[in-house]
């Protein structure tokens, strides 16, 4: 159950909303699938070599990007994340073969390969980047909100960052920024319990992050990250909180990710116990699954959908090989962007 801190009489409070049709419960499932044999496969292709630099899996959070996604108005809201960014750019609606090319560095990428794994964009969709500065991204999307504040555009921007970022001093700056103007944004904190390498209850003297905003007013939301019907509940309440132009609203998803905190992080700090135990009472796919058999779904359904998507995952992995490298000129272009 979310819980809202009270912080001021517009606080936004979870109610008990309807019911997630079948329909909706086929909807998260197949995208939660789909981040889950997307990431899987990037990881191979990393031990493959095909995937340079740094790669930072989203397994066992995918209940928070999809459940967030459905507040999002495709193409006008603003989504800008950190560098763990795969399942958000899919939940926004790129082409899983753009995403998996520009995570190999090739020309077919949404960035040209430019970006690579951390620093991915496409404003088609509304996905304003992931990035490498760990924090940076709360700053660039109170600006993004400013600027629709400015513009008159009606729209929201939606800012992830981690229990790590979470202790940024830019953050807290924001966040007074972002309340004292009023700014359309909501803060959604993926706390996934570890910080790179390091317990949040070893860095982090308040551990409930959504009373993070307490001193700037800002309205929090503590969410259970591992179910996408209460993220969805909660992001629905949090939108139209922001959307009445009631200020900021900031979300904690508590949630859990089962690899390390990159490719090259063998996760020695937990056990085996403690993720095996996520993997077996908490996995949001595996509660969307137990859900849409007692709607009626059957398990050979449900595997039906696992194929098509392990299939659409293996077009995107060879679309991605087979794309060329940029050209070297490609240093020189997009670097500059002039409006008039």
């Amino acid at each position: 159950m979310a819980k809202a801190a009270a912080q001021k009489s517009t606080s936004a409070k979870r109610s008990n909303g309807p019911a997630a049709t079948k329909e909706d419960l086929l909807r998260y499932y197949r995208e939660m699938v789909l981040i889950r044999r997307f990431e899987e496969r990037a990881g191979q292709l990393y031990g493959m070599g095909l995937i340079g630099g740094f790669c930072h899996l989203y397994i066992g959070q995918e209940a928070v990007a999809v459940g967030v996604q459905e507040s999002v108005k495709q193409g006008h809201d603003k989504i800008i994340t950190g560098y763990r960014d795969h399942g958000h750019m899919l939940c926004a609606g790129m082409d899983p073969k753009e995403v998996m090319a520009e995570l190999t560095g090739r020309i077919g990428g949404s960035s040209k390969g430019k970006g690579g794994s951390m620093h991915m964009f496409d404003v088609p969709t509304g996905f304003y980047g992931g990035h490498g500065i760990v924090g940076a991204q709360v700053a660039l999307g109170t600006g993004l909100a400013f600027a629709g504040r400015y513009r008159g555009d009606d729209s929201v921007a939606f800012v992830y960052f981690g229990d790590g970022a979470a202790n940024q001093g830019q953050v807290y700056e924001t966040m007074n920024m972002a309340s004292r103007w009023n700014l359309p944004i909501v803060f959604v904190v993926e706390n996934n319990q570890y910080a790179m390498g390091t317990a949040v209850k070893r860095s982090s003297a308040e551990t409930e992050f959504y009373r993070r905003g307490t001193a700037f007013r800002i309205p929090g939301m503590d969410v259970n990250g591992m179910d996408v019907l209460e993220v969805r509940q909660a992001a629905e309440i949090a939108f139209k909180h922001v959307r009445d132009g009631n200020g900021p609203v900031l979300m904690e998803c508590n949630t859990y990710r089962y690899r390390g905190h990159s490719m090259s992080d063998p996760a020695k700090y937990r056990t085996r116990e403690e993720v095996q135990d996520y993997r077996d009472h908490k996995d949001p796919i595996e509660a969307i699954k137990k859900l849409l058999i007692e709607k009626g779904k059957s398990e050979d359904d449900l595997k039906a959908i696992d194929k098509d998507i392990r299939k659409v995952v293996s077009e995107a992995a060879d679309f991605a090989e087979n794309s060329p490298e940029p050209d070297p000129a490609e240093l020189y272009t997009d670097v500059l962007v002039e409006e008039y």
